[in-house]
């Protein structure tokens, strides 16, 4: 087919298809860089944390009655509390051995996870309806884009800039980069390091549950749903440059819109796109585009 007598429909639709999952990636892969680039642990269990965001807001609506404005508040909070448990229990005795054993644990915590949530509520989708405020749509010109979907892409943006923000321009920041530089340092300036280093584990989870919040009235909360969008999440980490804050962000977007794009052209490659990508990549520049030897 030639590209040019694809309609603009067409183009537009995918453009911003591609931002929203684009937006995911981003702040899916947001919280694996803050982990691996704050703490040193590969975080195999970033999925299901995303995923029990997504059922954490399921339940807070069908027990407690709560809507989704305060889910979004409640659910990464939930998750995020989880998370510093498990971190103080488990993951808080490995961070000075080899990245092997990261990854074999928070992939035993994943398994663990998923199977409690899909033992209790099986592995069909639970449909999550969007909130009154963000349902219907808007006419872009070229096409009728659901309002909800927008907020999404808004949102994920406004999130990671504040997230690395908060990173990068902080006092509170730096404490952070201090305690996982050069702990003893940090320790003779009157930080508590084993505190910021679990405030940091709990925030990146937390991020990964908001993604969850994000994405349960769009694809509604299934237990697998985090191992499905896993892989390609650890993808856009390896081409931004793991542990990058701003690569994770800056690649996130452009690899979803690349691979709406690819639907356009060449729908069969669109799963792979990223992949092939991330190949190129780390060919030419092993540690990522934004990353650097360590």
């Amino acid at each position: 087919m030639n590209i040019f007598d694809i309609p603009a429909q067409a183009w537009a639709g995918q453009i911003l298809i591609g931002l929203i999952n684009g937006s995911f990636y981003a702040i899916l892969s947001l919280g694996l860089a803050v982990i691996f680039g704050l703490l040193n642990i590969v975080n195999f269990a970033h999925g299901a944390f995303y995923m029990m965001g997504a059922m954490a807001t399921w339940m807070l609506g069908n027990y407690l009655g709560l809507g989704y404005w305060a889910s979004m508040l409640l659910a990464p909070l939930l998750v995020g509390l989880v998370g510093i448990v498990l971190e103080r229990l488990f993951i808080s005795r490995i961070y000075h051995l080899d990245h092997t054993y990261s990854m074999l644990l928070t992939y035993g915590m994943t398994l663990m996870i998923e199977s409690l949530f899909r033992n209790a509520y099986g592995t069909s989708g639970l449909p999550y309806s969007a909130p009154v405020a963000l349902q219907g749509g808007t006419n872009l010109g070229v096409l009728f884009m659901p309002n909800y979907r927008l907020w999404v892409v808004g949102a994920a943006v406004a999130v990671c800039l504040a997230t690395w923000l908060l990173i990068e321009k902080t006092r509170l920041g730096a404490y952070l980069r201090a305690a996982t530089e050069n702990a003893s340092m940090a320790r003779a300036l009157g930080i508590n390091v084993p505190r910021m280093l679990t405030l940091t584990y709990g925030c990146g989870v937390g991020l990964a549950a908001l993604a969850g919040v994000f994405a349960v009235p769009v694809y509604g909360a299934n237990p697998a749903m985090g191992s499905d969008l896993l892989i390609v999440v650890f993808a856009v980490v390896a081409i931004g440059g793991m542990g990058s804050i701003l690569g994770s962000i800056v690649t996130g977007l452009v690899l979803g819109l690349m691979e709406g794009l690819t639907k356009v052209v060449y729908p069969e490659a669109s799963t792979t796109v990223v992949f092939v990508a991330m190949i190129i990549v780390l060919l030419v520049k092993p540690t990522g585009l934004f990353g650097e030897s360590r």
